[in-house]
């Protein structure tokens, strides 16, 4: 399996300088006190791209300790044992969660002690070698929404894309964010929000102009690192909120979520079908041809099973036949939702408890144990993108038109 060191420039030692410590003030970098026996890593002066083009296996991850409500209720060794548990999967990278509310409860504060807390667990991936995408803007998340303070209003919020008052807010926001990360050797790159199209909606040129300024702000702040929009499957069947060609063109690697249920696979056979074991390259062959680009990289940043879906013994199963038809189709990462299952003590959505790799106490399931030979036999290897003329796109905005056109890709490309 390839390390992180070699997605990123050899030599680059982990760096913590920019942690912020509770109590700074905004903007003020204080360097953290070492651990007894250790010295703080240098910083990195130079970074080199990840390689797009071989295959990594990561996870979403899922904190077994009080979910993400953890920034709130800090337990670093809980922290710790989880992603001893995802390492031992063999896996090389985690995609987490900011709660946007909880780190800028207002729109001129950043709260020192929840950027403290994100450098410790940056601290404690990069202990175990393991990447981190940041995802900036969670307002939205397996059920829950989770607003700041400031954005409340119904008629604000039908401005989160276009407001100048909202953009200085989430602008102060990625900037403290980017001093802390920007030195990290295993920060591999923010995500503008958890399925951002879900929780604000906007015309695709709203959308769009929004992304381009807030992805050119994040390269200029964190340069050479492949930032991310991580939206659902609406934007490409339905062409909601941001334009399905410009999600194409400007990221340096397309993340797709690629749920057998959400996308109404399901609806056209049953899980290992091919509807469900295709969609992950059905929707690669999609995006590319949205974009005319039949060599672009491709993320399956988050696909899952739920028990409600399926019968549990048979998960591994799926997850073998449509992770490697993905690796057939060339897609070079994998990221699985989620890391461990979440406590019943929370009310969540039924589907939500059950979607680990790992139980709360660490206990690999079936699911995990298939991922993880996955992930040992393909991590690293070079992604082998077929030769394939890309093909003239549906027009977005009919989810059975576009089906359609994907329902003939797999009948083609069998």
């Amino acid at each position: 399996m390839i390390g992180r060191r070699t997605f990123l420039k050899a030599g680059v030692g982990a760096s913590l300088a920019g942690m912020v410590g509770a109590g700074a003030s905004l903007g003020e970098t204080i360097v953290p006190t070492p651990p007894v026996g250790k010295t703080l890593p240098t910083a990195a002066a130079v970074r080199t791209p990840p390689q797009l083009l071989r295959h990594r296996f990561g996870v979403n991850y899922t904190p077994s300790k009080n979910w993400w409500y953890c920034w709130n209720d800090w337990d670093a060794g809980s922290i710790a044992r989880d992603l001893d548990a995802i390492k031992g999967l063999g896996l090389d990278h985690l995609r987490i969660q900011l709660i946007w509310p909880y780190f800028q409860p207002n729109p001129k504060f950043v709260s020192p002690v929840h950027l403290k807390r994100l450098g410790e667990l940056m601290s404690l991936a990069n202990e175990r070698k393991l990447d981190v995408q940041v995802t900036v803007f969670t307002g939205g998340m397996s059920g829950f929404t989770f607003r700041p303070p400031f954005l409340v209003d119904r008629a604000e919020q039908d401005r989160f894309y276009s407001s100048e008052r909202f953009w200085k807010a989430q602008e102060i926001l990625v900037r403290e964010l980017a001093t802390l990360l920007k030195p990290l050797p295993n920060f591999l790159g923010f995500d503008l929000g958890n399925e951002i199209n879900c929780t604000w909606h906007a015309p695709t040129k709203e959308g769009d102009a929004w992304m381009d300024k807030m992805l050119t702000l994040m390269e200029r702040e964190c340069p050479n690192l492949p930032h991310a929009n991580g939206v659902d499957h609406q934007p490409w069947f339905y062409g909601s909120t941001f334009s399905p060609a410009k999600l194409v063109s400007r990221q340096q690697i397309v993340p797709l979520h690629c749920y057998v249920k959400f996308t109404e696979a399901l609806n056209y056979g049953g899980v290992f079908d091919p509807a469900c074991i295709r969609l992950i390259p059905a929707m690669a062959a999609l995006a590319r041809s949205y974009g005319q680009d039949g060599n672009k990289p491709i993320w399956v940043q988050e696909y899952g099973m739920s028990d409600e879906w399926m019968d549990i013994k048979k998960m591994p199963a799926f997850v073998e036949k449509a992770t490697v038809a993905g690796i057939d189709e060339g897609v070079s990462w994998f990221t699985w939702w989620d890391s461990h299952d979440i406590d019943p003590k929370f009310e969540f959505p039924s589907l939500e408890y059950k979607l680990g790799l790992l139980t709360g106490d660490q206990k690999v399931k079936d699911v995990g144990r298939k991922f993880s030979e996955l992930a040992k036999q393909y991590s690293g290897k070079a992604v082998k993108i077929p030769k394939r003329a890309v093909g003239k796109p549906p027009i977005p905005g009919d989810g059975k038109v576009v089906w359609k056109w994907m329902l003939n890709w797999i009948e083609s490309n069998p």
